[in-house]
């Protein structure tokens, strides 16, 4: 285990958590808005009425009497995703991603049957994944065909990309690949990997797996500077677009690929985390001061916003 001065990483722009929380969160994302972020359902219903794209909706299941029903939103499906509503940290998502003859398949070829399915929803309804324990609901969606691109780059799961957009600007991203270890889940501290990826771009920049530099993806080997994710203008565009759809004005954004649809928003992150700094090898702070500076920028709208960050932001 290593110390690094507080003052080492404030030359360097790195943001910390109280300041982000204080500086950041707290000032710019109004309380009365977290539900549109917190709330996957409301997330998908506010992204429909502005033209975002999102993982087509298969159902909702709300209450007990409704568990025997999943079936009926998975039955003609080649595979699906079901997750709590209000779940934080990929805690709850269930991913089938093979039905053959009525036989159930994770991403490891372990074979769920229909009852446990239904468990899980049960499980979701009584709160075991949501924000504060409380009662949720279920969402079934259908499973992303993640672009061909990706092949070799992530394990056992669709790989997403974390934008954070400050006050409407694109201002730094990454790419999440799944790993064994992290069970097929782009969760950093589960084990994922975390490749920093230039805004200008979309190209890679620099990659992690708990936090230290890693060159090759642990599980394919796959070198990791070769990753460039495809359709990048438009994909940060519906990044930028969040601002206007949520009014939040520090935000993550998941997106993901895929190989038909192209850019999806996957879910949105009122208090997304600091990793993404490791992962890019650059602090995030003098980027949000920049924008900070600009003042009034309500004029601008997402394509200005992105040309700037292009300009000031690309490595």
């Amino acid at each position: 285990m290593f110390f690094v001065s507080p003052f080492k990483l404030r030359d360097k722009g790195v943001l910390g958590m109280n300041q982000r929380n204080s500086g950041y969160i707290g000032r710019y994302n109004p309380r009365k808005l977290y539900p549109l972020v917190d709330n996957k359902l409301k997330t998908k219903i506010i992204a429909h009425d502005a033209n975002v794209t999102t993982p087509a909706l298969l159902g909702v299941i709300s209450i007990q009497a409704e568990v025997v029903h999943v079936e009926n939103y998975i039955k003609n499906t080649s595979g699906f995703v079901i997750k709590p509503a209000r779940g934080s940290g990929g805690k709850g998502i269930f991913v089938i991603t093979k039905i053959e003859h009525g036989r159930y398949y994770k991403a490891n070829g372990k074979e769920e049957t229909l009852p446990e399915i239904q468990r899980h929803v049960t499980d979701i309804l009584a709160g075991l994944f949501s924000l504060g324990g409380s009662a949720d609901v279920a969402v079934v969606e259908a499973l992303i065909q993640f672009d061909n691109a990706f092949d070799g780059f992530s394990f056992e799961g669709v790989p997403d990309v974390r934008v954070i957009v400050f006050k409407g600007f694109p201002v730094m991203a990454m790419m999440r690949l799944s790993t064994a270890e992290s069970d097929g889940k782009a969760n950093l501290h589960q084990g994922a990997v975390g490749v920093g990826v230039d805004i200008g771009n979309g190209k890679a920049l620099h990659a992690v797996q708990f936090d230290r530099p890693i060159k090759y993806h642990p599980d394919t080997h796959k070198e990791l500077a070769l990753l460039e994710v495809p359709s990048w203008d438009r994909l940060i565009y519906l990044a930028a677009s969040c601002y206007e759809m949520t009014g939040m004005g520090y935000l993550g954004t998941d997106m993901v690929l895929d190989r038909d649809i192209g850019p999806m928003l996957l879910e949105l992150n009122a208090r997304p985390g600091l990793a993404i700094q490791i992962a890019n090898g650059e602090g995030i702070l003098p980027r949000l001061k920049l924008i900070e500076s600009l003042g009034d920028t309500s004029s601008m709208d997402a394509e200005a916003r992105i040309e700037f960050s292009k300009k000031h932001f690309s490595q």
